[in-house]
């Protein structure tokens, strides 16, 4: 009987030898390498889309300028707020500026080392919009400035011409294409974000009356309402298109509460009273804020993880509730006094939260842009 020979097969594993092998140059190169890999990372995926975060903190330090300085709006809001430190307005808008300033420094090396990116942001149909959003923060700091940052009227000016030339170069070109493009119909573009471009020109007709420019701010409001009507008429009707929103982008939905009271903010400033314009506007957002806060499951799937989508919360909330103490100085009544108590603490409340999660999570804000967008030429 023949038995079969029995053979013993040895397996090296070559991970155990390269355990004990020293380091090569050529890893060192690569750990050392990666700092820079992961700064190129972050400038490719900061777009236009981050500067809502600037937006939500100009608007929020807007908030606080307006109720410390109106404290005398009713007994109620008097005794919250005529305590509140003016360093605290002093903080946030310093905040605004600083990540303002960061922001803007990342997105400009985004436009040198990724131009490409930046051109497919430009012809996609929901970061065109986003290209507002720098000129909208930047008008937003000019706005809420204190006093001793821009001391006479001239400096004011200065900062201000600068700054509403692109929101008006982007409105000719944006504007232009949705009634001379054939590629481009409102019909088949229009989303929500598309409103940021009316917010744009309405916060710089805002500004533009602090100078006393009342022509400048009639102009401004009347290219913004006029714009205004016609994307609101056409994302009411909801036409079909073959452009949808993401799911994870549906908190941009409250542009449709930011637009209106930002309108009212806007002719409050131009009329000087809070007249019945203003309150036929105010009550509008109130109802559209109403409509999506009583659907939190459309927002279900935006807020499974955070995002800088997120933000988009927080400015709206903030110029509903400008406008509510607006109203609330007018109307002079315990409604709305309590009304633009209860928004002004949901403002705040939001952004602090916000904030806080922005802080603990910072490389997943920074690492999880939603939108992406090819850099081929």
């Amino acid at each position: 009987m023949v038995h079969p020979e029995i053979g013993l097969e040895v397996v090296i594993d070559s991970s155990i030898i390269k355990l004990h092998e020293p380091p090569t140059k050529q890893t060192i190169f690569k750990k050392q390498e990666n700092p820079t890999k992961r700064s190129q990372a972050i400038i490719a995926k900061i777009n236009a889309g981050y500067f809502r975060i600037c937006i939500s903190l100009g608007g929020q330090a807007l908030l606080w300028k307006t109720l410390s300085e109106r404290a005398d709006i009713s007994p109620t809001l008097n005794n919250l707020f005529s305590k509140l430190p003016s360093t605290a307005f002093f903080l946030i808008w310093c905040l605004a500026l600083c990540v303002f300033l960061s922001l803007s420094v990342l997105y400009i090396l985004r436009c040198i080392f990724h131009f490409n990116m930046v051109k497919s942001e430009f012809h996609h149909h929901v970061g065109v919009n986003y290209l507002f959003a720098p000129w909208v923060s930047s008008l937003l700091l000019l706005r809420s400035a204190p006093s001793f940052v821009f001391p006479n009227k001239y400096s004011y000016e200065y900062v201000w011409w600068p700054l509403i030339i692109p929101v008006i170069a982007l409105d000719v070109k944006i504007y232009g294409q949705w009634f001379t493009t054939e590629k481009r119909f409102l019909s088949m573009v229009a989303n929500p974000t598309s409103q940021l471009s009316v917010i744009g020109n309405l916060v710089g007709a805002h500004a533009a009356i602090k100078m006393g420019w009342t022509e400048s701010g009639i102009c401004l409001f009347t290219l913004g309402m006029t714009h205004y009507l016609v994307v609101f008429i056409t994302l009411y009707q909801r036409f079909s298109g073959n452009n949808h929103l993401p799911s994870r982008l549906r908190p941009v939905f409250f542009l449709f509460v930011a637009t209106p009271s930002m309108a009212a903010l806007a002719w409050k400033s131009i009329n000087g009273s809070f007249d019945i314009l203003c309150k036929m506007l105010f009550f509008l957002s109130l109802f559209l804020f109403a409509s999506l806060a009583s659907r939190p499951a459309l927002f279900k799937k935006s807020i499974s993880s955070f995002s800088v989508a997120w933000w988009a919360f927080s400015f709206p909330l903030s110029f509903l509730a400008l406008a509510s103490t607006a109203y609330s100085q007018e109307a002079k009544g315990m409604v709305a006094n309590g009304l633009a108590l209860v928004l002004s603490t949901i403002s705040v409340l939001v952004f602090v939260f916000l904030l806080v999660c922005s802080t603990l999570k910072i490389d997943t804000l920074l690492r999880n842009p939603i939108l992406s967008f090819s850099d081929k030429s």
